[in-house]
């Protein structure tokens, strides 16, 4: 459920963080350019980033064994996803108006593929799909209820989408703040914020459990590695639970590039750990919040329609 944004203030514990340096003398272009560095020389991964593309997680059946797409497919990929992306390609209808929820200016869409011309953003295995256990188990969803609030995911609730974040409809962004001892990174999208010790520390207790679950990060040369276990069993990861280990690695690859990769593991969804790596453009745009739980009038009336249901099928047994 999408709801107007408005700027949000950056989160009082990052402004106690120790301010940094600006990059030394940027480059005109990628050929010359030097990795920006903060004050204690870590590479500067600061500002906002968005990861919106067209690229489908996994490769489809159409290129099954093909790393790449050609030229001619990229455009043709493109310029459909504009056409679908534009309110005067559809017309007008109620229907359209009740299933689209919002006309097209609210929408975010992506509109490329990355750069590389990827078929998938899966790159191990070598095949561009994730090696679930049950592929068929996997799709399906717990059954919900609608008893209260409390019945339906956090995602209709307004908690959380979970880790690792994907391409979607809106709000594709998330900004990265820097001190010397941590790494906070903003996510528009219900606008969580993960705050991660830059210090190679273990992880809290196993019993310890939570909705983004628990993180701690190290550099290896130029790269941030985030590595993060201790998720509740409430989130899930196309079919993860409790066990996912998710490690994230942020590299600064270009002046407005950021390149991402994560390695999922849970030996009760996949056969095996994969791997997704994608490049995210740097954006000059603000971040703003996503103001979800204030009238979350989606999750009054879900409940309200189920409340009429039931008065109706107990005036209908009398």
């Amino acid at each position: 459920m999408m709801r107007m944004r408005v700027l949000v203030p950056v989160a009082a514990a990052l402004l106690c963080m120790p301010a940094l340096s600006a990059g030394q003398g940027q480059a005109e272009s990628d050929d010359d350019w030097a990795v920006p560095r903060t004050a204690d020389g870590r590479p500067d991964l600061q500002g906002v980033w968005d990861y919106r593309t067209i690229t489908p997680l996994e490769r489809p059946e159409s290129v099954a064994g093909r790393e790449f797409l050609t030229p001619e497919e990229v455009a043709d990929l493109e310029a459909r996803a504009l056409d679908r992306n534009t309110d005067e390609a559809r017309p007008e209808s109620a229907a359209r108006d009740v299933s689209g929820a919002y006309n097209d200016f609210w929408w975010d869409r992506g509109q490329r593929v990355v750069p590389t011309g990827r078929t998938s953003l899966v790159v191990h295995p070598p095949d561009g799909r994730i090696p679930y256990l049950d592929r068929a188990a996997s799709s399906r969803r717990t059954p919900r209820g609608y008893d209260g609030p409390e019945s339906r995911n956090l995602w209709e609730r307004c908690l959380t989408r979970a880790l690792p974040r994907l391409s979607g409809a809106y709000n594709n962004n998330f900004q990265i703040v820097q001190s010397a001892g941590t790494v906070a990174v903003i996510n528009e999208m219900i606008h969580e914020v993960r705050l991660i010790p830059i210090d190679g520390g273990v992880h809290a207790d196993a019993k310890i459990r939570q909705w983004a679950g628990d993180s701690r990060g190290h550099w290896e040369g130029d790269t941030l590695v985030v590595d993060t276990t201790n998720f509740s069993d409430k989130t899930t990861f196309r079919g993860s639970g409790a066990n996912l280990h998710l490690v994230e690695r942020f590299t600064r690859a270009g002046e407005g590039t950021l390149l991402y990769e994560f390695t999922v593991d849970d030996t009760t969804a996949w056969r095996t750990p994969w791997t997704a790596e994608f490049p995210i453009a740097k954006n000059d745009a603000l971040i703003y919040e996503y103001a979800c739980h204030e009238g979350n009038y989606g999750m009054v009336n879900l409940l309200r329609g189920a409340r009429v249901q039931e008065r109706e099928a107990l005036l209908g047994t009398r």
